[in-house]
C-alpha cells in the first residue's frame, strides 16, 4: 500500500521500540506502528525490524545494514549513532562519517531512506549538557539526507518532544505515546494519510516540578540508570548481549493490537538498557 509493500527498520532500542512496552513484555514502537499504518489491509505487505537495543553505530552497519541491502525492501528506516554520540570523548564528525556511508550503500542499492535526527534534551535534567553533541550530529544528518536523497524525520522540532511526559524515566528511551506520535510524523513524512494529529499538546499538567522534586529525581535517576550503564560501558557490556532481533525476516504482520494512547504525568520506568543508549536515538537510539 502506498507503494511500500516490503519495509525494513534497522537501528537500536529506540527502533526496537524500547519503553513502548505491551503486555507479553515484548516492545512494539514507532517501527511497528508505522508498519500497520503501511499496511492498511494490503495481505501482502511484508516488515522486517533487526534492530536491537544498545547496539552502536559500527555494529549495526556491519550486523543488519547487509541484511537490509540483500532483501532490497521498498523501505529502510536507518536510525544510529546515537549510542556513539553520547560517549565521553565520541568524535561526532567520525561518526557522522560512518553513519554517510551506510545511506550511500542503500541508495546506491536503489532502496528508499528514512533517517531520523536527534530530539532536543533541553528539557532534560542532567541530559540536557548532550544537547550540543546532538545538535552538531543533527547538522551532519541534514547535508546527508540532502546529498543522498534520503527523507528526515525531525525529531529535534517535534514540540511533545519536548514535555518530559513524552520521556521514560530512563531519560533516554520515549513513552508509548511518544512513539505513536514518532510514528505518525514518520507516515507523514512518507506523504501516507494518517487519522491523528501527532503536533496535539500533553495536558497541563497537574504535578508541576519543584527544585526539590527535580533534585531527588536526579538522585534516583543516577541510582538507578547513570551509574548501571556506566558499569557497562566499563566492562564492555550490553544489555542486549544475547538477544535477538524481534523480527529478524520479512513476513507479514500479526493482527491489529488496538492501540489506547498513554499521557502519563509521570512516564512509567523501565530500566536503561544499553551500553550507551540515547534514544535511539541519534537519538540516541
Amino acid at each position: 500500500m502506498y507503494g511500500i509493500n516490503s519495509y525494513v527498520a534497522i537501528g537500536d532500542s529506540f527502533t526496537e521500540g524500547l519503553n513502548d512496552g505491551q503486555p507479553d513484555g515484548t516492545f512494539r514502537g514507532w517501527a511497528d506502528r508505522l508498519a500497520e499504518m503501511l499496511a492498511g489491509d494490503e495481505p501482502g505487505f511484508q516488515y522486517a525490524n533487526l534492530a536491537l537495543r544498545g547496539k552502536m553505530l559500527d555494529e549495526i552497519m556491519d550486523e543488519q545494514l547487509p541484511i537490509a541491502l540483500q532483501l532490497k525492501p521498498d523501505l529502510v528506516t536507518l536510525c544510529a549513532g546515537g549510542n556513539d554520540v553520547i560517549v565521553p570523548g565520541a568524535d561526532v564528525d567520525a561518526i557522522a562519517e560512518r553513519f554517510e556511508a551506510g545511506v550511500a550503500k542503500l541508495r546506491a542499492a536503489g532502496i528508499p531512506v528514512v533517517i531520523f535526527n536527534g530530539p532536543d534534551t533541553k528539557s532534560l535534567s542532567v541530559m540536557s549538557v548532550l544537547r550540543g553533541k546532538v545538535a552538531i550530529y543533527n547538522t551532519h544528518l541534514w547535508a546527508i539526507a540532502a546529498r543522498h536523497g534520503a527523507k528526515m524525520v525531525d525529531m529535534w522540532a517535534m514540540e511533545p518532544l519536548h514535555d518530559r511526559r513524552a520521556w521514560s524515566d530512563d531519560r533516554l528511551h520515549f513513552t508509548p505515546d511518544a512513539h505513536r506520535r514518532i510514528a505518525l510524523l514518520t507516515a507523514e513524512v512518507l506523504g501516507v494519510p494518517v487519522s491523528e494529529d501527532w503536533r496535539e499538546p500533553y495536558p497541563a499538567s497537574s504535578e508541576p516540578a519543584t527544585w526539590m522534586t527535580s533534585r531527588r529525581s536526579d538522585l534516583a535517576w543516577t541510582k538507578m540508570h547513570l551509574l548501571p550503564w556506566i558499569r557497562r560501558q566499563l566492562r564492555g557490556e550490553s544489555m542486549g548481549d544475547g538477544l535477538s532481533p524481534k523480527r529478524p525476516e520479512l513476513a507479514p504482520l500479526a493482527p491489529l493490537v488496538p492501540d489506547v494512547p498513554l499521557v502519563p504525568d509521570n512516564p512509567a520506568s523501565i530500566s536503561l538498557d544499553v551500553r550507551g543508549d540515547v534514544r535511539g536515538n541519534a537519538t540516541a537510539s
